[in-house]
């Protein structure tokens, strides 16, 4: 999956398939997760919010199952 780099302390990039409704999140760190169900709407706004970190935290983390590659 393609990711796009974004500007967070956190997080280094992001991806989406809207196919599949998957989202995938790499991490400063080197680790990535993908997390699944999650819709277009939710996506959009991370990848506009003024904190990507923030967002995500408050939005996806531990609302969409996940599994870490």
């Amino acid at each position: 999956m393609e990711r796009t780099q974004v500007s967070s302390s956190n997080i280094r990039a992001i991806g989406y398939d809207p196919i599949s409704s998957t989202l995938e999140v790499e991490f400063n760190n080197g680790t990535v997760y993908q997390y699944a169900g999650v819709p277009q709407w939710e996506v959009d706004a991370l990848m506009s919010a003024a904190s990507h970190g923030t967002c995500f935290n408050a939005n996806i983390r531990n609302r969409y199952p996940f599994v870490k590659l």
